[in-house]
C-alpha cells in the first residue's frame, strides 16, 4: 500500500469531504507498517473496503415549529462496518452536521467499538437540526419525524443509535416512543435511555469517567498520579461534566470550561454546585458559558480557547479539530504532562504530530472517549438479559474495558525508546480486530 496514491484516489472520488478524509489518512498512515505485512490484506483489498460505508441513508424532515411555519431539515444515518457486530454509534443534532462529518464519526466509530472488546460495529447519524433555542415541543416533534423516515433501518440485532451532541435522554425518549409505535416492540434499539425504561447506571457520565480512567493509566506509565494536577476541559455539555465530576474525585482541579462564546478560567477548581450549574446550563439549551463566570466570579476570556493556560493535563471535551498546532505548541511551553482527546478528533493532525514529536502523552479519541460506547454496549447487555445492575457492577466492567483498551495500546504502541505512540497502538489494535474479521467473512463483507 502507498498512502499518498490511495489517498489521492479516495480524494477525488469524496472531494470536499475534510474531516472524513482527515480520520483516514490518520489511521492509515498508523496501519502501513502492519498492513504491508499481511499480503492477504491487500489481496482481499481489505482497505478500499474498510474506508466505504456499507451504506449510507439520507433524507428530509419536515416538521411544524412553535409558530406554525413548516421547516426542512436533512437526516443521515451512516451505516460504516458491521464486520465484528451489530453497527453502533450515536445520534448529532447540531447545524454543523453534515456527510463528511458523520462518515468520519462512523469510521472511528468502527475502531472505538472495536477497542472496547465488545461485539459492536461502527455506525453514526444525526441531522443539521440545532436543539438551541427550540422548545420542548419543537424539539419533540422533530424527533418523531426524524425516528419516521429512521425507523426501518435499525434494529437490537441491526443497527442500536444512541445519544451525542445535541441528543440526549430526552431526545432518545422521543425516538424511541416514537419507534415503539411504528415497529409494535419494545426493545433495546436505542442506548442511552432514561433509566425508567431500559437505561444503565453511569451510561450519562460513562464518556468523560473512562476518558480519566484512560488518562490516569497513561500517567501511571511514567509513574505519575493523577491527584493534585490541574486540568483545562474544553466544553461544557454531558462529556465534559462527566470528565469534571471524576476528575474532581480523583483529586484533581479542574480549571477551565469553554462555550462558543470564550472560556472560563476558575483558578479554585470545580466543586459540586458548580457541577450542577454545567447541568443546568446545558439543559436550557443555551451553550453560551459567560454566565458560569458571573455566577461564580471566575475569569471569562472571550473568543478565546482554554489551551493558553498552563495546566498539567489537557482533555478536549467539546468537538472535532478544536485544539490546533498554536494550541499544542503553548501547551507543551508550559509543560503539559498529559492530552487526551475525550471528545471524537479533537486535535488537528498537527498538533497531533507536535504532541508526539515532544514525546507528551497523548491519547486519542477512539481510546480515551470509548468508555461512552463502552458502557451503551453493557446497556444493550442488561437489556437482553431484562436485568439492571447497580452503578458499582457497570463502573466496575467500565474500568475493565478501559484498562484492557489501554493494554491494546500499549502492546501495538510502545515504540524502542520506550515512547507510548497511543495513536499507532489504538488505530493498529482496532484495525487488525475489524480486518481480520472481515478476511474471516469473505469478500461480502
Amino acid at each position: 500500500m502507498e498512502i499518498d496514491r490511495f489517498m489521492a484516489n479516495l480524494e477525488m472520488k469524496h472531494q470536499g469531504e475534510r474531516e472524513y478524509l482527515q480520520a483516514v489518512r490518520e489511521v492509515l498512515t498508523s496501519v502501513e507498517s502492519i498492513y504491508n505485512e499481511h499480503p492477504e490484506f491487500e489481496k482481499a483489498k481489505i482497505l478500499e473496503r474498510l474506508v466505504e460505508p456499507d451504506r449510507v441513508f439520507s433524507f428530509k424532515v419536515p416538521w411544524v415549529d412553535d409558530a406554525g411555519n413548516i421547516q426542512v431539515n436533512t437526516g443521515y444515518r451512516v451505516q460504516f462496518n458491521n464486520a465484528i457486530g451489530p453497527y453502533k454509534g450515536g445520534l448529532r443534532f447540531h447545524a454543523s452536521v453534515n456527510l463528511s462529518i458523520l462518515k468520519f464519526l462512523g469510521f472511528e466509530q468502527t475502531f472505538k467499538n472495536a477497542l472496547t472488546t465488545l461485539p459492536m460495529g461502527g455506525a453514526k447519524g444525526g441531522s443539521d437540526f440545532s436543539t438551541r433555542g427550540k422548545s420542548a415541543s419543537e424539539i419533540q416533534r422533530f424527533s418523531h419525524n426524524f425516528m419516521l423516515e429512521l425507523w426501518r433501518n435499525i434494529g437490537p440485532e441491526t443497527d442500536i443509535p444512541a445519544g451525542d451532541i445535541g441528543v440526549g435522554s430526552k431526545e432518545i425518549g422521543y425516538m424511541y416512543a416514537m419507534y415503539k409505535k411504528l415497529a409494535r416492540e419494545n426493545t433495546g434499539v436505542f442506548t442511552g435511555k432514561s433509566m425508567g425504561f431500559g437505561g444503565s447506571l453511569v451510561r450519562p457520565e460513562a464518556t468523560g469517567f473512562g476518558g480519566l480512567y484512560f488518562v490516569r493509566q497513561m500517567l501511571a506509565t511514567k509513574g505519575l498520579g493523577i491527584e493534585g494536577k490541574t486540568i483545562a476541559i474544553s466544553g461544557f455539555g454531558n462529556v465534559a461534566w462527566g470528565a469534571a465530576i471524576k476528575a474532581s474525585q480523583l483529586g484533581a482541579r479542574v480549571v477551565t470550561l469553554s462555550g462558543p462564546d470564550g472560556y472560563i478560567y476558575d483558578k479554585a477548581g470545580l466543586n459540586d454546585e458548580k457541577i450542577a450549574y454545567m447541568l443546568e446550563l446545558r439543559a436550557s439549551n443555551n451553550d453560551v458559558i459567560e454566565p458560569y463566570a458571573k455566577k461564580f466570579h471566575a475569569e471569562f476570556v472571550p473568543g478565546q480557547r482554554p489551551w493558553e493556560r498552563k495546566v498539567d493535563i489537557a482533555l478536549p471535551c467539546a468537538t472535532e479539530n478544536e485544539l490546533h498546532l498554536e494550541d499544542a505548541k503553548s501547551l507543551i511551553d508550559n509543560g503539559v504532562l498529559c492530552v487526551g482527546e475525550v471528545s471524537n478528533m479533537g486535535c488537528t493532525p498537527q498538533a497531533i504530530d507536535a504532541f508526539i514529536e515532544a514525546r507528551i502523552l497523548y491519547g486519542p479519541g477512539k481510546a480515551v472517549n470509548a468508555g461512552g460506547v463502552a458502557t451503551s454496549g453493557l446497556e444493550m447487555t442488561q437489556n437482553a438479559m431484562h436485568i439492571t445492575w447497580s452503578s458499582e457492577e457497570v463502573d466496575q466492567r467500565l474500568h475493565q474495558i478501559m484498562a484492557e483498551i489501554h493494554n491494546q495500546c500499549v502492546v501495538y504502541g510502545k515504540e524502542t525508546d520506550g515512547y507510548i505512540n497511543y495513536m499507532k497502538g489504538a488505530n493498529v489494535a482496532g484495525f487488525m480486530k475489524v480486518a481480520k474479521s472481515m478476511l474471516d467473512q469473505g469478500y461480502l463483507c
